[in-house]
Formats: structure tokens, C-alpha cells, sequence
């Protein structure tokens, strides 16, 4: 219980909250290494993934290899990274490995989702004269836009919870604060960082849902 209180005791020590080593300025480092992953794996992950569900080929092959990023530790491919001239690159290598930890999901849910889109509205479209690519983007894309969101929020809730690597690296972030915690031998430091990652990412889950709620019926896949 006492782990529980002084937790507490450093969660509402406003000391904790303010300055370059505070938890404000660490939550704003997540934010933004979070955001930027984010959109790098989105502009490498959907295109691939629009394109071969919208040709029906290779698609199974590529989202197999992507998903063996997911059998190789993110934490394993920092450590890689951080021993090949990307290492120099300051935040370079904490970015490169969690783009590849947040493509899989990415590729995979697009891919999926442009595949189970009715074929005979496809085959309705083509008959009306639409050109291939009026067909992807008019009728594919907008009726795969839910799995698409979805791939979305699962890999956005995955780089908020893995985003703690940067600190291992030299990077910022609430990582930060718990490798400070191990490094002072307190406890309550490191739960208190484990706790703010957590919520972190349940405000993100719920940032994504609220989105969903407030989006368009043809958004939600809800006709």
C-alpha cells in the first residue's frame, strides 16, 4: 500500500509536472515521436496496401512479411539499429523501429478491408464505365475506410505503449521518466511512469472512438 500512496504523493507533486525533466515536457516528446511514427508508417503502409487490395495480388504475401516485424522484439531492433550508422542519426533509430512495429496492423487492416468489399458493387462500378483508379478511390476505399480506421487506432495505441523504447536510446518521452525512476532506485517513480503511459494510451483509445462516434455513418460502416 505504501507504493500505492507515494505513487500518488509523486503523480500530485506539481515539482514533477514543470520543467524540461517534467511530466508535461516528457508527454509532449510521446506526442510528438508518437504522431510522427504514426504518419511515416501510414504513408508507407497504406499506399502498399490500397494498391495490392485493389489488384488482388500480393497482398498476402506482403502482409505475411510485415508481420514478422511483430514476431521480432521492438526493444531487439532498436538494439540492432543503434550498432548501424542509423544510430547516429539522434532519434533516427527509435523511429525506424517503431515504424516497423506499427506498419503490420497498418498494412494488414487495409489490405483486408479493400479485399471485403463486395465484389459485385465492384463488378456494378466497373459496368458504369469507372476507370480502375475511379474504382479504388470511390468505391473501395471509402467502404474500407472502417477497417482502415481501425488498423489505425490499434497502431496508434501500440506506438503510445512502445514509444517508452526512445528513452533507451537517448530519447525523450515518458520513457524518461521510468529509466530515471530505475536509475534512482524509486519505486514510485516507475510506477508513476508506467501509470502516465497507460492513460496515456487509453485517452488516445479514446480519442479514436470518440472520432468514430462523431464521423459519418459511411465512416463507421454503418450503411
Amino acid at each position: 500500500m505504501s507504493t500505492l500512496a507515494d505513487t500518488w504523493e509523486w503523480l500530485t507533486d506539481p515539482a514533477h509536472w514543470s520543467g524540461a525533466e517534467g511530466v508535461w515536457h516528457r508527454l509532449l516528446q510521446h506526442l510528438v515521436l508518437t504522431v510522427v511514427c504514426l504518419v511515416v508508417s501510414c504513408l508507407i503502409a497504406l499506399p502498399v496496401a490500397l494498391v495490392l487490395g485493389h489488384l488482388g495480388k500480393g497482398g498476402a504475401l506482403a502482409v505475411n512479411i510485415s508481420n514478422v516485424g511483430r514476431a521480432v522484439p521492438t526493444f531487439a531492433v532498436l538494439v540492432l539499429l543503434l550498432l548501424t550508422p542509423i544510430g547516429k542519426w539522434g532519434e533516427g533509430p527509435t523511429v525506424v523501429a517503431l515504424v516497423l512495429f506499427a506498419v503490420p496492423p497498418l498494412l494488414t487492416n487495409a489490405y483486408v478491408g479493400m479485399r471485403e468489399v463486395d465484389r459485385s458493387t465492384v463488378q456494378a462500378a466497373r459496368g458504369m464505365g469507372m476507370t480502375g483508379r475511379q474504382v479504388m478511390f470511390h468505391v473501395e476505399l471509402p467502404l474500407s475506410l472502417p477497417m482502415i480506421l481501425n488498423g489505425v487506432r490499434i497502431a496508434a495505441v501500440q506506438l503510445v505503449a512502445t514509444a517508452t523504447i526512445a528513452a533507451l536510446a537517448g530519447g525523450g518521452g515518458l520513457g524518461r521518466i521510468i529509466t530515471a525512476g530505475f536509475n534512482l532506485a524509486s519505486t514510485p517513480q516507475v510506477v508513476a511512469g508506467a501509470v502516465l503511459v497507460a492513460v496515456f494510451a487509453l485517452i488516445v483509445e479514446g480519442v479514436f472512438e470518440i472520432a468514430e462516434r462523431l464521423a459519418p455513418a459511411w465512416a463507421r460502416g454503418s450503411g
